[in-house]
């Protein structure tokens, strides 16, 4: 053990033995995207610059630099670690439904509801929101992608329980990102004149009967 961490001291790599090195090399990549977040969340995406996310996190800049190289990269770990977490806790709430039907339908109403009042999200749609538009007419991104397993895996359940009609699984996946996500990314512009749990007691509605044997 004592030669190897003698060995890690004298590398040059930032993963050297962090005990010999200064403590702004100790800090988490959280630390390194919380103060991303903090950082859009006040100056918008396309006004936050990885020297401002460095002074935010109390490093210096070759510290981030070694973990992040641009800052679309540390956008891109922050936009997933925000929404796959999102995403997760969403699934919590349907978890104890008796039914693979039941517990999508919660999960994704859960999900909408989180996405659409998440600051981070919202502070994109108000601030930069030409930014997302990529991910709803050119490709689908990590976090589309990551969302797209978790209805595919609910999906799959289902079929084993019976709760959900048998058809193509990669287009009833896929549909079901495109009805959520375009309830995601609308749900406040819709909202007005009309409540929004009303709106989502309609998609809780809509999904159920779509998914239902």
């Amino acid at each position: 053990m004592d030669d190897k961490r003698h060995s890690e001291s004298r590398a040059p790599s930032g993963l050297a033995d962090t005990r010999s090195r200064p403590a702004s090399t100790r800090v988490s990549d959280d630390v390194l995207l919380d103060a991303a977040r903090s950082c859009v969340l006040d100056r918008g995406v396309r006004r936050t610059t990885l020297a401002e996310i460095a002074r935010t996190a109390k490093v210096s800049r070759m510290t981030l630099y070694r973990r992040f190289p641009d800052v679309r990269s540390v956008l891109a770990a922050l936009m997933t670690r925000e929404f796959g977490t999102l995403l997760w806790q969403a699934s919590e709430e349907g978890a104890s439904a008796p039914t693979a039907r039941e517990r999508l339908v919660l999960s994704s109403v859960a999900a909408v509801r989180g996405l659409s009042s998440n600051a981070l999200m919202r502070t994109v749609l108000d601030k930069d929101a030409e930014l997302v538009l990529p991910y709803i007419v050119e490709r689908l991104g990590t976090t589309q992608r990551f969302a797209e397993g978790v209805i595919s895996s609910l999906l799959k359940e289902g079929l084993d329980d019976g709760s959900i009609r048998i058809t193509d699984e990669a287009a009833q996946s896929r549909t079901l990102l495109l009805v959520i996500q375009s309830f995601a990314f609308s749900l406040r512009p819709a909202a007005a004149g009309v409540a929004e749990e009303k709106l989502l007691d309609e998609l809780a509605h809509l999904l159920g009967a779509a998914l239902r044997p």
